[in-house]
């Protein structure tokens, strides 16, 4: 625990001191859900967030959904691909989120009310979530209801 501690406490000086990291961390902790562990995560492990379109930065992470199709065969989409270590820490925001940020839970709510899997409403709401910080970043704007 105090080494945690003492890290926590040296990236937390390593994000003040450099001016384009603390704007982003402001930017991205304004969302109801959005912590500094994922705020950290996403400036370490994502650096491509806010100069990307929706499409890609899902696909980066590995929330979009891929087709698996050959021909007449049609499969499932699944995600898959993309930064495990992004969208783990993502997933635990998420249900978070889900709890605190009211649009979110709708969405959840509203995901889950069409008969969708509780995980697979959880992801449709993370993919949701980066393409919010993405534009979020791209933007320089803080959060907003609106904005989702």
């Amino acid at each position: 625990e105090t080494q945690i501690k003492t890290i926590t406490k040296q990236i937390d000086e390593a994000v003040i001191q450099v001016k384009h990291w603390r704007t982003k961390t402001e930017i991205l902790t304004s969302v109801p859900g959005v912590g500094k562990v994922l705020a950290y995560t996403l400036l370490s492990e994502l650096p491509e967030l806010g100069n990307l379109n929706r499409k890609e930065i899902a696909a980066l992470v590995g929330v979009a959904p891929m087709n698996r199709e050959s021909g007449t065969w049609n499969g499932k989409r699944r995600i898959r691909g993309g930064r495990h270590r992004i969208r783990t820490v993502m997933f635990m925001a998420m249900l978070s989120s889900i709890q605190c940020n009211p649009i979110f839970k709708r969405f959840y709510e509203h995901l889950k009310a069409q008969g969708k899997l509780p995980k697979v409403a959880i992801i449709a709401c993370m993919r949701k979530l980066i393409v919010v910080l993405n534009t979020m970043l791209k933007n320089e704007e803080l959060w907003r209801h609106r904005t989702a």
